[in-house]
């Protein structure tokens, strides 16, 4: 394994404190032992073992975010101030897309027709930058302070707007297909979209995310594209 360089300074420190603690309390001429007879550097060595552990995970702790109108408030009553907070979030922003959701398909349309492209592949490209930027956002945030907790974090948000557009949308939209009797036109898009979710699904379960590994799943985006396009060329609608 490899550590930072925060983490090998936080380590240092640690071990510094550790040797001036035990220089302070020690007598200059001997050394005591305990009821069984052994020395207390044992006891030292496995304190200096416990300082070191503690070193490296304080490095991924975060101190919890509150706003700075709700820091001299109780506990309880912060705790209220933000779920109350975070339901008005909610609620204003169901109101927004429910006002801006069909502005933004006239939109799409417009530009499929005006670059002459089919209106799946610009909403395709377009939809997910605009519908999912809170999800980008916050995940790109989180990712930043590049912690153990923040890179989970970022991590599950990302997996689990992408199970929610491809599971629950996806159930959404074949019911309305389904219970209003319209015509069936997306076999494709669909084949699309299930090998997508399963070529990720099995990418994420590794213990650990490398460059190469994202730099991969970056791919499928674009492939995913080619294989729409591939599908309908050889007659699958």
């Amino acid at each position: 394994g490899s550590i930072s360089y925060d983490e090998f300074i936080g380590v240092a420190y640690m071990l510094i404190k550790l040797q001036d603690s035990k220089s302070s309390e020690e007598s200059p001429d001997a050394t005591t032992t305990n009821a069984n007879g052994e020395d207390n550097g044992d006891s030292s060595e496995r304190a200096s073992i416990s300082m070191t552990r503690t070193a490296f995970t304080s490095q991924d702790e975060e101190q919890e975010e509150i706003p700075e109108e709700l820091t001299d408030l109780p506990p309880d009553q912060q705790q209220a101030a933000i779920k109350k907070k975070a339901f008005y979030m909610l609620f204003m922003g169901t109101i927004l897309v429910l006002y801006f959701s069909d502005p933004m398909v006239d939109v799409l349309s417009a530009i499929a027709d005006r670059v002459n492209i089919g209106p799946f592949y610009v909403s395709f490209v377009l939809a997910p930058v605009a519908s999912n930027a809170s999800e980008l956002i916050a995940s790109q945030y989180y990712a930043s302070k590049k912690t153990r907790k923040t890179i989970s974090v970022a991590l599950s948000a990302l997996e689990g707007a992408a199970c929610m557009n491809n599971t629950f949308c996806l159930s959404i939209f074949m019911g309305l297909i389904f219970f209003r009797g319209l015509a069936w036109q997306y076999s494709a898009e669909t084949l699309a979209i299930l090998l997508c979710q399963f070529v990720v699904g099995f990418f994420v379960q590794a213990p650990d995310m490398k460059y190469s590994r994202g730099a991969l799943i970056l791919t499928i985006f674009p492939l995913s594209i080619a294989l729409v396009a591939g599908l309908e060329a050889i007659g699958i609608d």
